[in-house]
């Protein structure tokens, strides 16, 4: 188990989109090996690489017992939408009303580079919007409406983690130094 420290609201890399994954090899299986274990003990429902330092475009999930991953996701959303309660591992213990889609079809590739696709509708459809977000650097705080992002913002602002600085991390062992490309 190769369980790494998230990245808490604040951190840089949270707000820098994530770059294309290119080559599926052996780094790669051991990222998605490190974002799924780092997930399952959080627990999460969700995980992006950049959650743990890595700018690449690579999520793991973990919904209503399904546990997976995507590499280098494109989204197709539905018109119809949810509202639904939202939280985040670099937001810790807290959640807001956050609207969403209502379903999404999710195309990427899994570890080895074979194609993926991704049915999700309700809680499987928001945990891939979320992270997929990550992915581009947008965090569920600006999905929320001005009057929820203010108080979240505050509660924030207000948590005995806010400020603490990014995690002292070694060497990281993928091949960008979590610095992305």
């Amino acid at each position: 188990m190769s369980v790494q420290p998230i990245r808490l609201f604040g951190d840089p890399i949270l707000r820098k989109p994530a770059v294309e994954v290119t080559d599926f090899d052996k780094e790669l299986r051991k990222l998605v090996e490190d974002l799924t274990d780092t997930m399952l003990a959080a627990p999460g429902a969700g995980l992006a690489a950049p959650q743990i330092g890595v700018g690449l475009r690579v999520f793991t999930y973990n919904v209503e017992g399904t546990v997976g991953h995507l590499v280098n996701p494109s989204l197709e959303l539905s018109p119809e939408t949810q509202d639904g309660v939202e939280g985040c591992l670099s937001i810790p213990d807290m959640t807001f009303e956050c609207l969403r889609a209502l379903s999404v079809v999710a195309r990427g590739f899994d570890m080895h580079g074979e194609p993926v696709t991704i049915h999700g509708s309700d809680y499987l459809a928001r945990a891939i919007q979320h992270e997929t977000d990550h992915l581009d650097g947008v965090l569920f705080v600006d999905r929320l409406d001005d009057a929820t992002r203010k108080a979240a913002m505050r509660a924030i602002r207000e948590s005995e983690w806010f400020g603490l600085g990014a995690p002292t991390v070694k060497v990281s062992p993928h091949p960008t130094r979590g610095l992305g490309l």
